[in-house]
């Protein structure tokens, strides 16, 4: 295996103008960058990612905290995180939080002792544990999905739910629909549970002038298949005269399709249902699922743009972003006006 000092000997060159040139450092012109470039690769020469990161001080790899949500969601997040760290020319370690097995805090640790370059949370709350455990390591840091009101200094890329989720009812009621139920994750969840049910009200209430009744909800513990399947049977007990409901993820809603058809309830001529997120499984629900878009992979890509104008010092440049969303129209909702 040929090493760093073979190829100065090949170029003609000190071993110090062969890690610039092979870290594209300053201080070797264009052309003997090139040579040394040729060479290394014909001699098969490839660099120590270990050495190089005590050159460079930076191991060229980002860390991705993910707790239980579903995974069709984080896939879509991860597809654009990697996008934008291969053409940064870094790798990725995934963590994933699971409540009684890994918590957030082991997997920070973990991460600062694999000295990644910086981190991006996702769809968790930045907790005061958390934030204060990132600023005395000096670990740059982006949230996804998610955002800090308490920690304002830490940049966010995400889509505004409360006005995603108002959008989302007030198509339902364009489309004739006054009664409408809600399958929604937990109220106590700040970041996609209470925005949703808050977004879904406020529509209800200045369109159709009516108070939710609290009957007219019902909150699982997460977004999953499982609890659209189960919090529909229990919404159609409870809430029977409805026509139209807005879960708060694509999975729930085809949860709710499940259960519908198991039901012998027709899906969109007996009640119509619509989604969250624009997962590509809604595509291929029966049928096709109406729903509310995030731009999943995009908010992904954006956050981890910042993440590396933070780890390259340019953070002058850094501001959270709230992305647009879009009503995506199938076949699951029927116009009853």
């Amino acid at each position: 295996m040929s090493t760093i000092l073979d190829v100065a000997e090949k170029a003609k060159v000190s071993i110090a103008t062969v890690s610039r040139a092979l870290n594209n450092q300053p201080g070797c012109s264009e052309e003997t960058r090139k040579k040394v470039m040729r060479i290394a690769q014909e001699l098969g020469y490839e660099p120590n990612e270990v050495a190089r990161s005590l050159i460079n001080k930076k191991t060229n790899t980002i860390g991705v905290i993910i707790p239980e949500i579903s995974s069709l969601l984080s896939s879509e997040f991860i597809n654009g995180i990697d996008a934008i760290a291969k053409q940064e020319s870094s790798n990725l370690i995934v963590t994933y939080t699971k409540s009684n097995i890994v918590s957030t805090e082991e997997n920070l640790k973990m991460l600062h002792e694999k000295r990644v370059d910086g981190i991006i949370f996702v769809s968790e709350i930045l907790r005061k544990e958390y934030y204060d455990y990132i600023k005395r390591n000096n670990i740059p840091c982006v949230l996804l999905s998610t955002k800090s009101a308490e920690y304002a200094s830490v940049p966010y890329v995400k889509v505004d739910d409360y006005d995603a989720s108002y959008a989302a009812t007030n198509y339902l009621i364009k489309m004739g629909h006054k009664k409408i139920g809600l399958i929604s994750g937990s109220s106590a969840d700040p970041i996609a549970g209470n925005p949703r049910i808050d977004g879904y009200k406020k529509a209800i209430l200045e369109n159709l002038n009516k108070v939710v009744e609290e009957r007219q909800i019902v909150s699982g513990n997460g977004f999953g298949f499982d609890d659209g399947r189960d919090n529909f049977i229990q919404l159609m007990k409870q809430f029977p005269e409805l026509t139209a409901i807005f879960c708060a993820s694509d999975e729930m809603a085809i949860g709710a399709i499940s259960a519908a058809y198991k039901l012998g309830i027709s899906i969109p001529e007996d009640v119509s249902i619509m989604g969250y997120d624009n997962l590509k499984i809604s595509e291929m629900s029966v049928p096709p699922l109406t729903t509310t878009a995030q731009p999943l992979v995009k908010m992904a890509e954006k956050a981890t743009e910042i993440l590396f104008k933070i780890i390259n010092n340019k953070d002058s440049d850094v501001h959270s972003i709230i992305m647009p969303y879009q009503i995506i129209e199938r076949d699951s909702v029927k116009n009853i006006k």
